[in-house]
């Protein structure tokens, strides 16, 4: 059985795109830093047994990072599953047996995408550092901070608040309430201050 698996990072992004495949579609609409295994479309179909290949965009798409990727793409190899990547051309397993030239290529790949988002943070970084010391970057505006009764009405907050009741992790509960882990922190901050009850 083929199927294919999507990730996008936001609700808002079009999978149009990714989605033309003949056969079941997996699409995940959660941030890339979320490893593959805590993904719900992801566990639904690491838990289907008829699954023989699994076709992604490209290999970014099963990992937070080159690990994790790694990892992901070895356990499907183990139990006799290819990965094909559709934009580098890659297939996991050629004639029932691993393939080398794959498995080097999608270290490679992995680690070339690790460095692009380092320096694109890095670039970032130094953009702000130029404006600053042009006086050109003055932060967020003035008067434009979140009141404490905004943030803890926030439908976001709220639903953090529910998860937190119920014991679940800080990681968990980003993902349950589809929100950051800083998010996460910054409410559990508030209740340990006492600004919110729970």
């Amino acid at each position: 059985m083929k199927v294919k698996y999507i990730r996008v990072s936001t609700t808002e992004q079009n999978t149009g795109r990714q989605e033309k495949f003949d056969g079941k579609v997996y699409t995940d609409k959660i941030s890339g830093s979320t490893p593959f295994t805590e993904r719900p479309q992801a566990k639904k179909l690491l838990s289907n047994k008829e699954i023989t290949e699994v076709h992604v965009h490209s290999i970014d798409r099963l990992g937070r990072n080159t690990l994790d990727i790694m990892q992901t793409i070895q356990n499907f190899t183990s139990n006799g599953i290819n990965v094909v990547s559709e934009k580098e051309g890659l297939n996991t397993i050629i004639d029932g047996k691993e393939n080398p030239i794959a498995k080097m290529m999608i270290g490679i790949l992995g680690t070339l995408a690790e460095f692009e988002l380092s320096r694109a943070k890095e670039r970032q970084a130094e953009g702000i550092a130029e404006r600053k010391r042009k006086g050109l970057y003055t932060g967020r505006k003035v008067g434009t901070a979140e009141s404490l009764d905004t943030f803890i009405n926030k439908a976001s907050t709220q639903a953090i608040l529910k998860h937190l009741k119920q014991k679940e992790s800080i990681k968990r509960t980003a993902l349950l309430s589809k929100t950051s882990e800083g998010t996460v922190k910054k409410v559990k901050r508030l209740i340990r201050e006492g600004l919110i009850k729970i």
